[in-house]
Formats: structure tokens, sequence, C-alpha cells
């Protein structure tokens, strides 16, 4: 393990521990072993060792969401949906009690903000990701074109985030079997609310001009 993903492993330690709002850059340093000098040459600040834990340490929802779109039009629109669904309720379960400290005072929250502005799409960018991809399988005739694909992304994501505080809250440890049924459900609902019929591949409408 090399000195960035020793810096990580031990961000996501103290992060998990006490939230990111009381891990500092110090602290990171000394727990992987190394001096703070040395975590600044792999880490601008605390705010791309957090988007590193979550990118890297974390279940691999950027590379489902990274995926999707080349899924366009193959396959089951319902299957993808599905897969996307059970990776964000991973996701959001594993991150909820690290994020949700970026909101423990308004200047944190505000400095957060900032820093992500500078290094990429920050929380939105799934949401827009799966928008893009609903956008690609509406102009391949699989959603209807009446299909609101940002608010369809926004409803789904935000079931599963919801369903990730309820996890947390309750301190529940749902099975790999319970988690994939409530990814299923998710999309059993979403779908035909959204007029699909998630016709496999080759069996679509006509795709939009």
């Amino acid at each position: 393990m090399g000195t960035r993903e020793q810096i990580l492993a031990a961000a996501e330690e103290i992060m998990r521990e006490r939230g990111y709002a009381r891990a500092t850059t110090k602290e990171i340093a000394r727990a992987a072993g190394y001096s703070e000098a040395a975590l600044y040459k792999h880490f601008q600040d605390k705010t791309e060792i957090f988007l590193g834990v979550l990118s890297e340490r974390m279940p691999a929802f950027g590379a489902t969401l990274g995926e999707l779109t080349a899924q366009a039009g193959k396959g089951s629109l319902r299957a993808h949906l599905v897969r996307l669904a059970r990776s964000a309720l991973d996701f959001y379960t594993e991150t909820f009690p690290i994020a949700a400290s970026v909101f423990s005072t308004r200047e944190l929250l505000a400095a957060h903000r900032k820093a992500l502005r500078e290094l990429g799409p920050g929380p939105r960018g799934p949401q827009i990701a799966v928008a893009g991809y609903l956008r690609a399988e509406r102009r391949l005739g699989r959603l209807p074109r009446t299909t609101d694909v940002d608010a369809m992304a926004a409803l789904l994501l935000g079931a599963c985030f919801q369903q990730a505080f309820l996890i947390r809250f309750e301190d529940a440890n749902p099975s790999s079997e319970e988690r994939d049924a409530l990814a299923k459900s998710l999309v059993r609902i979403l779908l035909p609310a959204a007029g699909a019929s998630a016709r496999p591949a080759g069996t679509s409408p006509r795709p939009e001009n």
C-alpha cells in the first residue's frame, strides 16, 4: 500500500469514528505514520482527502455511475436501475455518518462547499449522471418522451438516501438479500410512475427524433 492509500485508509477510519468535522489533517497524517507535510504532497486539503475516501474507499458507486451511460439501450432498463439503486443504498449507508458531520457548523459547511466548487460537482454529481443516463434511454425510446428524467433521478436517489438514513438511525443491518429486495421495490414503483414498461433491448418503441 502506497503513501496515498495509507493516508486514505487512516482518514477513513478517523472519519468513521469521529466524523468529518473532528478529523484534522494532523491526526490523519499521524495515524497514517507520516508528517502533515507529506500529506499535503498528495492532497490539497481535507476536502480532497474526504473526496478520495468517498471515491476510493467506499462502495463503488462512482464506478456504477460511470458504467451506466454506456449501457443505454442495452439489456434491461429495470435491471440497470436496480443495480444503480443497490449501489446507491450501499454507498449512502456507508458514507452517511461521515458526510453528516459536515453540517455540524455553518462555517464548516461553507468552507466545504467552497472547496467542492473548486474540486468537482459535489453531491449533485450522481443526480446529474443518472439523469444523463435516463435522458439517453428516453432518446432511444425506452422511456416515454414525456418522462421528466431529472425528477426521476432525484426520486430514485432521494429514496435510496432516505432508506440509508433510516438504516443508520435505527442501527439496522439489513442482509444483502434484504438490500436487493429494497432496491427492486424502489425501481418497481418508479418505472410505472414514469410510464415506462422497461422493455428489453430490441423491443423498444420508436426513439425520439
